[in-house]
């Protein structure tokens, strides 16, 4: 009689754990079928981010009156095409390895003569309130798009700057004891219907991950760039807010850029 009951038991727990596999991989279906219905990129508003960023970039501004078409992101001074495609990376006339937000201040301040402190106050657009940095962010990746990540890892500044970004990111801490890999660190994780892409190593989520930011957030009816993916991790987290433009942030793409070389980039993207 005793045996009979495990058999039932058993019988039923695999039923329940058909039926969860089961609707796991519809909810898969159903998100990616949206990610499918929203990803025509001539119904992208994220493009109307990267109009403004054109404007802005020829836009004679600060105590010099010289637009940013004289900063150099890599490539030379104005040459936008493959340029984010290779950030972050070193500067010698900063002496620095910085990404594509830490760069434009730094022109602004230094080329164009700018206080950026209005311009960090509104580092991420709301309601009423629209941001130069995600505007320049679209316009100068979009210059990117179709292109391959191409980390540059060839000076030691590089390279110290990605090993500390994979260091933070199996660092744990926060009220939590939280780290990005906890989340992120094994395949097949989830919260809720959403599956979570491995970034622990090299691979087509790394890839897919990085190669799609800066985005169009459908939720937040805003673009987005990376800047604001990890401010919004470390707020999941319970951690304190990282600040705008640290070098704790190019660190972490530093890294995270270097387990997705060859993703080609798509950008701006569009998302949930």
């Amino acid at each position: 009689m005793r045996s009979i009951g495990l058999s039932v038991l058993f019988a039923f727990v695999l039923c329940t754990m058909a039926f969860r596999v089961h609707a796991e991989d519809a909810s898969e279906r159903e998100i990616e079928r949206y990610r499918a219905m929203i990803s025509d990129p001539m119904s992208n508003p994220g493009f109307l981010a990267v109009d403004r960023g054109e404007q802005l970039w020829a836009e004679k501004r600060g105590t010099k009156n010289v637009s940013l078409e004289g900063c150099d992101l890599g490539r030379g001074a104005g040459k936008l095409e493959g340029a984010f495609a290779q950030l972050p990376r070193y500067f010698k006339d900063a002496d620095r390895v910085m990404d594509l937000e830490q760069r434009l201040l730094w022109c602004m301040q230094n080329i164009q003569g700018l206080d950026t402190k209005d311009v960090v106050a509104r580092r991420f657009s709301g309601p009423g309130r629209v941001s130069d940095m995600e505007d320049l962010v679209a316009f100068i990746a979009n210059k990117s798009s179709g292109m391959a990540i191409e980390p540059q890892l060839g000076h030691p500044k590089e390279q110290e700057m990605a090993a500390v970004g994979e260091e933070l990111f199996h660092r744990r801490g926060g009220v939590m004891d939280f780290s990005c890999s906890t989340c992120h660190g094994a395949e097949g994780k989830r919260i809720r219907l959403q599956g979570l892409p491995y970034l622990a190593g090299p691979g087509k989520d790394a890839q897919l991950t990085m190669a799609s930011w800066p985005t169009y957030r459908v939720s937040q009816s805003a673009l987005r760039t990376f800047q604001h993916r990890i401010w919004d991790c470390y707020r999941q987290q319970r951690w304190p807010a990282p600040d705008y433009g640290s070098d704790g942030i190019t660190a972490l793409t530093s890294y995270l850029n270097k387990i997705a070389s060859g993703g080609e980039l798509i950008v701006p993207s569009i998302k949930r």
